[in-house]
């Protein structure tokens, strides 16, 4: 097993572990979106577990030095992104900035936090990518702001076909510690569910937007 396998195994089990990741695919839960969903995923449980922080501080701190080399500051996305972007600025040594969902309404207006500089290379931080729109948002305020955005780091990726288009079309890279694939293999292999309900996380990940509605329930 590679390195990189272990690490996305690790991950998955860490987060099943302390149910930052909920498996429900007979009562699913309902996203924002209106999508029905047998995954919950909600990282910022990770801080409340000092090793399991640790792991994926120095992890993520590793995967910005080998998949983007030298870069002079990290980005945390608001809101869950920061917390996670501090912790690998302090990994490596490097000054922190965030973004905004949207520019403040008041006082200066920012968009984006911190001290910077046009020209500066840096690498977003995330914990988790859908359909990765809200990241590329962050991205493209970066690059208007003149930095030069080496890639994208996160703890967590559906992976979505749409995400990978998304970060296609706006060319930009990006590399997670893990996915779903490795996560409900790992659910099924370690009794975190069945392998009637395995059968179901992998037909929500081949049609997640039209999965759990009445007429796909039929059709299943």
């Amino acid at each position: 097993m590679s390195n990189k396998n272990e690490i996305e195994q690790k991950v998955a089990e860490f987060l099943l572990q302390i149910k930052a990741i909920k498996l429900q695919p007979n009562n699913p839960f309902t996203w924002a979106s209106g999508w029905k969903s047998p995954i919950y995923c909600d990282n910022r449980t990770t801080l409340s577990h000092p090793l399991i922080r640790t792991y994926i501080r120095q992890k993520l701190a590793s995967l910005v030095q080998e998949e983007y080399g030298s870069v002079s500051v990290i980005a945390g996305v608001a809101t869950a992104g920061i917390p996670q972007g501090v912790l690998v600025a302090q990994e490596l040594g490097l000054p922190f900035i965030y973004v905004r969902s949207a520019a403040k309404d008041h006082g200066r207006g920012n968009l984006i936090e911190g001290e910077f500089s046009e020209g500066q290379r840096v690498v977003v931080v995330e914990d988790l990518i859908s359909t990765g729109k809200s990241s590329l948002q962050a991205v493209q305020a970066l690059r208007q702001a003149g930095m030069e955005v080496a890639g994208l780091v996160a703890i967590f990726s559906y992976g979505f076909d749409a995400a990978v288009e998304n970060f296609k079309n706006e060319k930009c890279r990006f590399s997670t510690l893990s996915n779903y694939n490795t996560l409900i293999e790992y659910a099924a292999d370690h009794s975190f569910v069945s392998n009637d309900d395995l059968k179901l996380l992998q037909q929500w990940r081949e049609n997640p937007s039209e999965w759990g509605n009445p007429v796909h329930q039929d059709n299943v």
